[in-house]
């Protein structure tokens, strides 16, 4: 799962004032399940996650931080409220003392200085049986590791080698070391989704059913080979 930036004139603004866009990510929210009431999007970009959550469970009040003041203004419309600051520094007094049944981090960990630290922080605003979605990318999946048999290693504009990440993960290391400074988290669920190499299969010979039951199938017998990024369910006890 990877976002796209929207730039214009082909010149990339800095990173509070980039908006990243895409059509949320399915396979992360399928995780959240039908008893959440209140919402947390931790990096909501201009919202497309709270526009999947909503058009699940529309009782769900779904709120929002990004550090792009320009992401806030397109997410409100599907947002009861956001806030716009760098997650990486202490949160408003008006967020700390809120609780939440579900925090969502869909690939934006990778984008901090010390994400173990952020999401002990934000942890705290769960309540007893809360959980938290995580998602981000694998740089050990199939394409990347073509490019490093290749001795490419370029930052892009976007996906795994976005030039704004600062960590990287694996299928193996993402939740032990995410996790490693919230002991109050469990995980209870882990999983990567992604695609196996079929090519020219996948558009003109296999039906779509198909295609999707062998990524599934590769994704869960060889998850850091097939899995483009690692999704991760943990409940605070």
């Amino acid at each position: 799962m990877s976002s796209q930036k929207i730039v214009e004139g082909g010149i990339t603004p800095p990173a509070s004032e980039r908006v990243y866009s895409n059509q949320g990510n399915p396979p992360l929210i399928d995780l959240l399940g039908k008893s959440c009431n209140r919402l947390l999007d931790i990096g909501c970009g201009s919202g497309d996650n709270a526009a999947l959550v909503k058009s699940r469970y529309s009782e769900c009040d779904v709120f929002g931080i990004t550090h792009s003041a320009a992401e806030a203004e397109l997410a409100k419309k599907h947002m009861t409220q956001r806030w716009v600051f760098d997650i990486d520094d202490k949160l408003p007094d008006d967020l700390a003392h809120q609780s939440f049944d579900a925090l969502i981090f869909s690939h934006v960990l990778e984008h901090l200085r010390d994400p173990t630290v952020v999401l002990a922080r934000f942890s705290r605003l769960l309540r007893s049986g809360g959980q938290v979605l995580i998602a981000v990318p694998n740089v050990l999946s199939w394409r990347m590791r073509a490019q490093f048999l290749l001795g490419r290693f370029e930052y892009e504009s976007a996906g795994v080698l976005d030039d704004t990440h600062l960590r990287f993960f694996t299928y193996f290391t993402a939740d032990q070391y995410l996790l490693s400074e919230s002991p109050d988290l469990e995980v209870t669920y882990k999983a990567a989704s992604g695609s196996v190499p079929l090519w020219w299969l996948r558009r003109y010979v296999f039906p779509r059913r198909w295609a999707e039951y062998i990524d599934q199938w590769g994704c869960r017998h060889w998850p850091n080979l097939f899995g483009g990024q690692v999704l991760i369910r943990a409940v605070k006890l």
